[in-house]
């Protein structure tokens, strides 16, 4: 059984890096308060993303920090610290997060395997910011490539009038590992709206561009009788809205009249692999923020 090399540690000289995400109505001074914040405790910024949406007057800020050598404070006290100034002046919501404290995923999938694979090489060479904690299916297709990479693989079989029951086996199991992201890689059941409810902001879905126009098992077929000139997918937050949820990201890719449904079909699914890992990398980076039925993504 093959097992991924762990992440790399921290050079000596290197310290430990953290993100502070920020999220308020715009207004003046928030980018020097924060700034300001951080440096009056020993803080060194390695960078800093920020966006006011003038349609919302909402503020979004990421700002990536360590110790400047003069002795930074914990977590905890920069959390309370922030909380009197600037968090209540700017009635901020906010978060501080540690780099090296990977996001830990559950990855769900059906029959379909090339995102699932995707997403298991990138992690297990270390170019995917998560700690892979499990896998989950309904079915049994890709146990053997999830074990390969000596990744727990968990059979949840969907009986008859049992869906409910079985996505609460998979909730369970999000605790059990102690995961903060489900990232619907190919899983091919929609979550009931329960599930939805309790995953808000925590689950990840991918699927082809064309919805809502071709639905269906067959939709690259349906495509290719259209004659598209252009397959694309899109990386989105699960919400009880079905495939409409908070947008990621999203690629598209030129095709034209020679090439067969299932021609159509290896393009559709590589780059689908390819905006899922964008959009969970972003995700693990704390570079997404919600801005209500759309995200701001800070790169």
């Amino acid at each position: 059984m093959q097992h991924p090399s762990p992440p790399a540690a921290p050079a000596a000289d290197r310290p430990a890096s953290y993100v502070l995400t920020t999220q308020c109505p715009d207004t003046t001074g928030i980018v020097a308060a924060v700034a300001g914040f951080l440096a009056s405790h020993n803080c060194l910024i390695t960078e800093a993303q920020h966006y006011d949406d003038p349609a919302a007057n909402v503020s979004f800020m990421r700002t990536v920090f360590h110790d400047n050598g003069q002795g930074m404070p914990t977590l905890a006290e920069l959390d309370a610290a922030f909380a009197a100034q600037p968090g209540a002046r700017f009635g901020m919501s906010w978060r501080f997060h540690e780099v090296r404290r990977r996001c830990r995923t559950v990855l769900a999938v059906s029959k379909q395997g090339h995102c699932l694979n995707s997403i298991l090489h990138r992690w297990s060479t270390g170019t995917l910011p998560i700690e892979v904690a499990a896998v989950v299916s309904n079915h049994q297709d890709l146990r053997s490539l999830a074990e390969w990479h000596g990744v727990p693989f968990h059979y949840f079989p969907i009986s008859e009038g049992r869906k409910v029951e079985q996505e609460h086996r998979i909730l369970e199991l999000l605790e059990r590992v102690d995961a903060e992201l489900l990232v619907l890689a190919r899983y091919m059941q929609v979550l009931t709206p329960g599930a939805c409810a309790r995953l808000e902001g925590r689950a990840i879905n991918i699927h082809h561009s064309f919805l809502p126009g071709f639905k269906g098992a067959r939709a690259y077929h349906q495509a290719h009788a259209r004659g598209v000139k252009l397959i694309g997918a899109t990386a989105h937050y699960v919400t009880t809205d079905l495939d409409e949820g908070p947008i990621i990201e999203q690629e598209v890719e030129r095709v034209d009249h020679t090439l067969s449904p299932q021609e159509l079909s290896v393009v559709g699914s590589e780059l689908e692999s390819l905006v899922l890992n964008r959009a969970i990398k972003w995700h693990a980076e704390r570079r997404v923020f919600r801005n209500g039925a759309k995200t701001v993504v800070l790169r």
